[in-house]
């Protein structure tokens, strides 16, 4: 259960507390563009079974790839995309965080 919380807390209310903190002009805006983040799952549909709740995301699906990860960080360094990189990176530390939790439970 808490496994679950942390995933999609970090989901869900990390996008919040940074379109609060950091665009307060159009945090709304920003909020739900972190939000659609979630649409980076969509690489699951890729795999087979499409959800593993013993399979950890990231290095195993496409869009959750180290490569792909050296893309959104690449992101943060330009204006115009940076949210997009943003976005992707809290899924990516959602995933990874998931994935420890992964480790700490097999041991």
């Amino acid at each position: 259960m808490l496994r679950f919380a942390v995933h999609y807390g970090i989901h869900f209310l990390v996008p919040i507390a940074v379109g609060l903190l950091f665009f307060k002009s159009k945090k709304w805006y920003i909020i739900l563009i972190l939000w659609a983040g979630i649409l980076i799952d969509i690489d699951h549909l890729l795999a087979n079974p499409i959800f593993d709740p013993d399979r950890c995301s990231i290095n195993f699906h496409p869009l959750h790839s180290y490569w792909a990860l050296a893309v959104y960080f690449t992101l943060l360094f330009f204006k115009k995309v940076r949210i997009l990189g943003i976005v992707a990176l809290i899924h990516m530390l959602a995933d990874a965080i998931d994935c420890l939790f992964l480790v700490i439970q097999s041991e």
